[in-house]
């Protein structure tokens, strides 16, 4: 069989007779016939029963036409994958991030990736909540977390970087209050609790810190001040006000600068790694594979993690 012959059952079966598969394909009724009668011959098998009034499937021509169907499909997906690499990727691409992350990584990205390809425009929507992003048009979101579990069977995910959350206070609060020694130490300090994204159920009012390697560990925290705005509750930190658990690409400036201290720099909550979120689609586009991988080599590094004086990641310990 050729592709031809696959063209020629599916038109046949859509058609629902000979003379309007030869329409739809462009070819002679009589060229049909023949055509469909040597391939029942080499297959051993009558594909279709013929009556004067409609030209309907076997149980085999139905099992051929499925099979026709997924091939055509794959042939029609790699000539046009071929027709993307002879030119040069163009059109559209909407994108959704939220607001720290996006303002911050994601649109200097976004703009360095269009300079490289000049066809490419690029809608990028910043957010705090996650929308239905097949509903809303949108290719594919930046996230700072999984693909909710309502969504985990409709879409695609793949991790682009990691990323954790650290506990950070300015030197002026560890002067007066003192630095934690253990997680269990921060019951008695002023924690900063930030309410954005939560999900049902989710509590504010604990941490779930981890060491490398260890077992989390469930801390109660309080403290007089917390708001659904991570940026005002950065600037209380700032202002010495207590302690707060931050993403570290967020917080990363303010550590090299010295106007923030990392807290128990060996514990951290790793639970919001930078992901690529995205409507499950059999194909592609080009542009958008592109702008993928993109994103994934420039996270890849961590590019937010500040590198000491010494040459240390903070929150790392040096080998003896």
């Amino acid at each position: 069989m050729d592709r031809l012959d696959l063209e020629l059952v599916t038109a046949i079966r859509q058609q629902g007779s000979l003379a309007g598969a030869a329409r739809a394909l462009g070819l002679t009724p009589p060229g049909v016939t023949r055509r469909l009668a040597a391939l029942e011959a080499q297959l051993g098998v009558r594909l279709f029963q013929r009556s004067t009034r409609r030209v309907t499937a076997t149980a085999e021509g139905e099992s051929l036409c499925d099979h026709a169907r997924v091939l055509l499909q794959g042939f029609d997906a790699a000539e046009s994958e071929m027709r993307e690499r002879r030119s040069a990727p163009s059109g559209p691409i909407r994108l959704v991030a939220t607001f720290g992350f996006g303002r911050h990584w994601v649109a200097p990205a976004l703009a360095d990736l269009q300079a490289l390809y000049p066809a490419v425009s690029i809608q990028l929507h910043l957010t705090e909540q996650l929308p239905d992003l097949a509903v809303d048009g949108y290719d594919g979101a930046i996230w700072l977390w999984h693909a909710p579990p309502t969504r985990q069977a409709e879409w695609t995910s793949r991790r682009l970087a990691r990323n954790q959350r650290v506990m950070v206070a300015s030197p002026g609060y560890l002067r007066r209050r003192g630095m934690p020694a253990d997680p269990q130490d921060l019951t008695q300090h002023d924690c900063l609790v930030v309410r954005e994204n939560l999900e049902p159920g989710q509590r504010v009012d604990h941490w779930h810190l981890r060491q490398a390697g260890g077992q989390p560990r469930h801390v109660p925290v309080r403290g007089p001040l917390s708001s659904n705005a991570g940026e005002v509750v950065r600037d209380w930190c700032l202002a010495g006000k207590g302690i707060m658990l931050r993403s570290l690409w967020d917080v990363a400036p303010l550590l090299s600068q010295g106007k923030l201290t990392q807290v128990l720099p060996d514990w951290s909550m790793p639970d919001a790694d930078i992901h690529w979120l995205a409507p499950y689609r059999p194909q592609i586009p080009r542009r958008i594979r592109l702008m993928v991988e993109f994103l994934a080599e420039r996270f890849r590094a961590e590019p937010w993690r500040p590198v000491s004086a010494a040459g240390a990641r903070p929150g790392s310990r040096r080998k003896p």
